[in-house]
C-alpha cells in the first residue's frame, strides 16, 4: 500500500511545479467560462464633415485591442494582377473588380505596434498589406472587406484595346476572396498610414482608449467601429453618423466629399489658359485634381472629359468666327481621337495610381520641352511658315482691338 501513497505524493508535487499541469478532464473543459468580448463606447455619435471621436472600453487584461473602422458607403475599385508567379514564372494578367469596397476602411492597433508599422512604411509602394496584418496580429480584426463581392477576369492588354474585361472567371472561394480584397484595399488606399494606425492605448487592467479620425471630405454615411481582441472576441459595432452641407458635395463614384467652390475656381483659371493654347485644359486640370483632392485617377481621367467638352465647344465657336479652324485636318484628327478615346478608359483601369502619375508626368515633361523648344528664336527663324501664322494672328488681333475701340468712341446717332 505504501507505494500508492508515494505515487500520489509525486503527482501532487508535479501539479505544483511551474510549467507542469494536470490533464483537464472533459467535464471541467466543457464548463470553462468563455472569454468575455470587449466593450466599446464613443463620446459622440454625430459628426459634421468629419472629426475626431474618442473611443473607450474594457477588454480582458493582457489582451491586445484592435479597432476595425469601416464606412457604410461603398464604392468601386479594381486591381490588375501582373506580378509574375514564383512557381510557374508566368504573368497572370487577371483583373479583379468590385463595387462594394468600403470607401473608408482602417484598423487601429495598440501603440506598441508603431515600430513594426514603421518597417512596412520603409518598404515604400511594395509593402505587403496581408503581411502587415499577420505580423502585427491585426488580421483578427480584418472582417468587413472580406465579405465583399469580387468579379475576376482573365484579361490582357489586347483585350482592353477593344473594350473588353476579358473572360470572367468562376466565383472566388472565401479564402481567395479575402486575399484579393486585401489587394483591392491596398490599390484603393495605397499607403500604410491610411490603413493601419498604431493609436490604441491599452492599460494593464484591460481598459483602452483611442482617438478615431474621420477625415474632412469623407462621405455622408454611417461609420462603424468594433473592438477586437481575438478571432472570436469582438464587440458589437457602434455607429457614428457623418453629415455634410453645401457647398460640400459627395461624389458617389469617387468615394469622396469636396467643397466645390475651389475646383470651380481652379477649372475657370485652367480652362482660360488651356483654350488660349488651343486645348481644353484637361491635361492641366488632371494632375491638379489628383494633387489637391482625394480622387481616384480613373475618376479624374473620366471627369476631365466632359469639362473638355464644354471648353472645346465654346473654343470651336470662337475660333471658327475668326477663321482659325482647318476642318479637313480637324476631322482627320478627330477620327484618331475617337479610337484613342475608346482604348484609353480601359487602359486607365489596368494601371495603378503610381503608374498613372509616372506616365502622365513624363508625357507632360516631353510636351513642355517640345513647346519650349518651339518658342526659341532659332526655331522661329527657321520655321517661316509658323512665323507667318503668328504674325497673321497678331495682325487680326490688333485689327479686332482697333475695331472694338472705334465702336466705343463712335458717337451714338
Amino acid at each position: 500500500m505504501a507505494y500508492r501513497h508515494v505515487f500520489a505524493a509525486i503527482l501532487a508535487l508535479a501539479a505544483q511545479i511551474p510549467g507542469v499541469a494536470a490533464t483537464e478532464s472533459p467535464a471541467s473543459a466543457a464548463t470553462a467560462p468563455p472569454v468575455a468580448a470587449p466593450t466599446i463606447q464613443v463620446d459622440k455619435p454625430l459628426l459634421d464633415n468629419g472629426g475626431t471621436i474618442k473611443v473607450t472600453g474594457q477588454a480582458a487584461p493582457g489582451k491586445p485591442v484592435f479597432l476595425e473602422v469601416w464606412s457604410g458607403k461603398k464604392g468601386s475599385t479594381s486591381f490588375f494582377d501582373t506580378k509574375k508567379d514564383d512557381k510557374t514564372g508566368q504573368i497572370p494578367y487577371k483583373l479583379y473588380k468590385t463595387s462594394e469596397l468600403n470607401v473608408l476602411y482602417r484598423i487601429y492597433l495598440p501603440k506598441d505596434k508603431q515600430e513594426m508599422l514603421a518597417k512596412f512604411k520603409a518598404d515604400g509602394p511594395s509593402w505587403s498589406y496581408s503581411k502587415a496584418l499577420k505580423d502585427t496580429g491585426a488580421d483578427v480584426a480584418y472582417k468587413a472587406p472580406a465579405k465583399i463581392t469580387i468579379d475576376a477576369y482573365q484579361t490582357s492588354l489586347m483585350a482592353s484595346m477593344y473594350g473588353s474585361n476579358g473572360e470572367q472567371l468562376p466565383a472566388l472561394d472565401d479564402q481567395e476572396k479575402k486575399r484579393r480584397s486585401m489587394q483591392l484595399i491596398k490599390a484603393r488606399f495605397r499607403s500604410v498610414d491610411k490603413l493601419l494606425i498604431a493609436g490604441v492605448d491599452v492599460q494593464p487592467d484591460g481598459s483602452y482608449s483611442a482617438e478615431i479620425k474621420i477625415p474632412a471630405g469623407s462621405p455622408p454615411a454611417q461609420y462603424m467601429v468594433a473592438a477586437v481582441t481575438g478571432k472570436d472576441e469582438r464587440s458589437e459595432a457602434t455607429v457614428i453618423e457623418n453629415r455634410i452641407a453645401f457647398p460640400v458635395m459627395y461624389f458617389e463614384n469617387a468615394g469622396a466629399s469636396i467643397n466645390i467652390v475651389w475646383p470651380f475656381l481652379l477649372t475657370l483659371a485652367v480652362t482660360t489658359f488651356g483654350v488660349l493654347m488651343g486645348a481644353g485644359g484637361g491635361f492641366i486640370l488632371n494632375p491638379l485634381l489628383l494633387t489637391f483632392w482625394p480622387l481616384p485617377h480613373t475618376v479624374v481621367a473620366g471627369t476631365a472629359m466632359p469639362t473638355v467638352l464644354f471648353s472645346q465647344a465654346s473654343g470651336i465657336y470662337n475660333y471658327n468666327k475668326i477663321k482659325f479652324i482647318n476642318w479637313k485636318l480637324g476631322v482627320v484628327l478627330g477620327l484618331a481621337m475617337l479610337g484613342g478615346a475608346f482604348i484609353g478608359p480601359k487602359l486607365t483601369e489596368l494601371v495603378s495610381m503610381d503608374q498613372f502619375k509616372f506616365i502622365f508626368g513624363w508625357i507632360l515633361i516631353v510636351l513642355c520641352a517640345l513647346m519650349f523648344w518651339q518658342t526659341t528664336p532659332g526655331y522661329l527663324a527657321k520655321n517661316k511658315k509658323e512665323q507667318a501664322i503668328l504674325n497673321e494672328f497678331k495682325r487680326r488681333a490688333e485689327e479686332a482691338a482697333r475695331a472694338k475701340q472705334a465702336g466705343r468712341t463712335q458717337p451714338a446717332n
